[in-house]
């Protein structure tokens, strides 16, 4: 292929699979010669990453290319891919929307990308590749990306030089009656520690100061090793502890039944991992736990949140919530309002149900809550989560926390070279920090003193620099 037609974009929305799917799916691509643009306008080959998981991230991805399409009918030489989970879904369906894509391409078959667009090049026509069997789909995907590591990473694409996700499990074995996961991502998988632990040691090599590891229900990671023995999440941190250049360690997202006692004690011992752990309740009331087929009860949820308590008395804890979900009475809707008060996250993330095409619940359940009803319920409950959070980053106030510095915040990005630029960073339990500095500071780790706050945000200044730097960086 012609060097000028191989300059592509990539546009990726949803969950950090899919931020670090493009990471990969670019790395291939730019073994292959091709080069990543910033724009549509400017680029031969155009991907969509997509999400299945809410309704409007699918609709905002149409709502993309239908933008496009005229520039595609203008210049008919530039292709046009939609892959990720909306692809895995809908299939045929991308066709019949967008009959101008050239490409249809599903998680597990990402690897394939370089091809598929030859194959098009080449004259062939359109190309689908969804194929994902759930006894053996994933395997062969979880055998690909273990082929090795460094090319099949992008600096570039990640969220900053020094942070980067690394999976450790594939697909799902839950079946929640809402979720679309398990079909579009296959069965869970764990991928085989020995070749985590080396990708890890590849990411700290190229700077990388902070991992983040990811599985859709991350705390059940298992692995049956050749001796029979089982790996499992706690086993991991620990092999991953000592590995140099690495300062910090988090995962997500995490299933309340698997948050066992020995795991929670790994992580208060090692340093390294941080005390934030990501746990989904969905709901307050069983009723409507049962109906999403969660596999726990709200007892059984605040066990295992009395059991971090307990444990890890100074860890953030964060959730996810449904409201609007089939069948949700106000007593239910009052119940969730009851457990995020008893809880107090850190923060929340709250969606409005939407039907899932697929998934049980589209089968057998009725969508039967009014659209204004969820949007007041979803406001109710964000406003009491936000409360309590600004509540409890008030007694941050005056304290002095550790920052991994990220960079500029959207507001300091508008400041110029040179100038007092607004930066922002996380702690150790992943509090969002913003502070006065300078674009040098990005990857070193420093002791912000914290002066005021919002509901997600700490405002502080600087008090000490630590002497952690990232190469180059400094």
């Amino acid at each position: 292929m012609d060097q000028m037609n191989k300059r592509v974009y990539i546009k990726t929305v949803g969950c950090q699979m899919n931020v670090l799917d493009s990471e990969m799916v670019i790395a291939d691509l730019k073994r292959h010669g091709y080069t990543v643009v910033d724009t549509p306008k400017e680029a031969d080959c155009i991907f969509y990453n997509t999400c299945s998981v809410r309704e409007h991230a699918e609709e905002k991805i149409y709502s993309a290319l239908g933008k496009i399409r005229q520039t595609k009918e203008q210049q008919p030489d530039k292709l046009i891919g939609v892959m990720g989970c909306m692809a895995q879904k809908d299939q045929e369906i991308v066709f019949k929307r967008a009959p101008y894509v050239d490409m249809v391409i599903g998680p597990g078959q990402l690897h394939r990308v370089p091809d598929l667009i030859e194959k098009v090049r080449a004259g062939e026509g359109r190309q689908m590749a969804v194929s994902l069997k759930r006894n053996e789909g994933t395997q062969a995907v979880i055998a690909r990306s273990h082929e090795t590591f460094d090319p099949l990473r992008d600096p570039s694409m990640r969220p900053t030089p020094f942070q980067a996700y690394l999976r450790i499990q594939i697909g799902c074995d839950k079946f929640c009656t809402y979720c679309v996961v398990p079909n579009t991502r296959g069965p869970e998988q764990g991928r085989p520690p020995e070749q985590i632990v080396s990708e890890a040691q590849i990411l700290a090599e190229q700077g990388c100061r902070e991992i983040t590891l990811l599985g859709q229900t991350v705390n059940s990671y298992k692995f049956k090793n050749e001796d029979g023995s089982t790996t499992d999440m706690a086993d991991l941190l620990e092999q991953l502890q000592p590995i140099e250049g690495l300062e910090r360690i988090k995962f997500v997202t995490n299933y309340p039944k698997d948050m066992t006692e020995r795991l929670l004690c790994t992580i208060r011992d090692l340093p390294k991992v941080s005390p934030y752990l990501h746990v989904p309740a969905q709901s307050g009331s069983d009723a409507v736990l049962k109906r999403m087929k969660r596999g726990y009860t709200v007892a059984d949820y605040m066990e295992m949140f009395e059991r971090i308590e307990r444990i890890l008395p100074e860890a953030a804890i964060s959730s996810d919530f449904i409201v609007g979900f089939s069948g949700e009475t106000e007593e239910d809707f009052q119940k969730t309002i009851k457990l995020v008060e008893r809880c107090r996250f850190k923060n929340s993330f709250i969606f409005q149900y939407s039907v899932r095409p697929g998934t049980k619940a589209a089968d057998r359940l009725p969508d039967d809550i009014a659209r204004e009803v969820k949007v007041r319920r979803n406001n109710e409950l964000l406003a009491v989560q936000d409360a309590i959070a600004k509540e409890d980053n008030q007694k941050l106030i005056g304290q002095t926390v550790d920052v991994l510095v990220e960079g500029p915040s959207k507001k300091g990005l508008k400041s110029p070279e040179g100038a007092v630029v607004q930066m922002t960073g996380r702690t150790h339990c992943d509090r969002i920090v913003v502070f006065d500095g300078n674009r040098r500071q990005a990857g070193q780790f420093m002791k912000i003193h914290v002066d005021d706050c919002s509901s997600h945000t700490l405002v502080g200044r600087v008090e000490t620099v630590d002497v952690v730097t990232i190469g180059g960086l400094a």
